[in-house]
């Protein structure tokens, strides 16, 4: 090994080589697998539920409000991305597989710092942030986050504390943000709902033969449940 030499005594590299170690006993179609998963396939997985919950918010009573946790939800996940930029070069902790030996490394290319992951950071901010709109929704979206956390050990190009720290600083960005977040952007959905994008807030439903379709009413600022 070279730099930090490994005796067994630190948990965090004890258990990068465990889960790592399985990428080196396995197929290669399931290493291919899990790098793609790694690489693209949460981030993707997130941005589908992310569209789903769209849809699902507008459909609710309080569709403004709903609507508006999922746009915090994307926000969330590029503003937790621009908080961890300080934090990577103040920690400015090298890659795992520059330190250690005999790591199983799937992708390439990887030059930039260690702490905390930026798809970890990204996925579980925009997980809690979905979560805020819908439990169901925010429970699948946190499923996929800690996959994604697991791929990127499990690809050799961060430590377990890497993606611990990716999901403290999503968590907190989603949560603490979200007041203001919210009471920033329902009013903005609210009004967006009275325009000709009225659609982009609210599902159009069938009004009853002969009546017209309703106008929004309310102005629901807080959080759904």
């Amino acid at each position: 090994m070279t730099g930090l030499e490994w005796d067994g005594s630190n948990p965090d590299v004890g258990l990068l080589y465990d889960i790592n170690g399985v990428a080196d006993r396995a197929p290669h179609w399931a290493d291919r697998t899990v790098e793609v998963i790694g690489e693209y396939g949460c981030i993707g997985a997130l941005s589908m539920l992310a569209v789903l919950g769209w849809f699902v918010a507008r459909r609710r009573p309080d569709a403004p409000a709903a609507v508006a946790g999922v746009v915090w939800a994307a926000l969330a996940a590029g503003i937790a991305l621009l908080l961890n930029i300080p934090v990577r070069g103040l920690v400015a902790r090298p890659r795992p597989f520059v330190d250690h030996r005999g790591l199983d490394v799937l992708v390439g290319g990887k030059t930039d710092f260690s702490f905390a992951s930026d798809h970890a950071t990204l996925a579980m901010a925009m997980a809690v942030g979905l979560f805020l709109v819908s439990r169901k929704l925010g429970l699948a979206a946190v499923a996929v986050a800690l996959v994604q956390g697991f791929a990127r050990v499990y690809m050799g190009v961060h430590y377990p504390s890497d993606v611990a720290g990716g999901f403290a600083l999503g968590t907190a960005t989603a949560l603490l943000l979200a007041p203001l977040a919210m009471a920033l952007l329902t009013p903005l959905s609210t009004a967006v709902a009275r325009t000709r994008l009225r659609p982009l807030v609210v599902a159009r439903e069938r009004a009853p033969k002969g009546e017209p379709f309703p106008e929004p009413v309310g102005k629901d600022t807080g959080l759904a449940a």
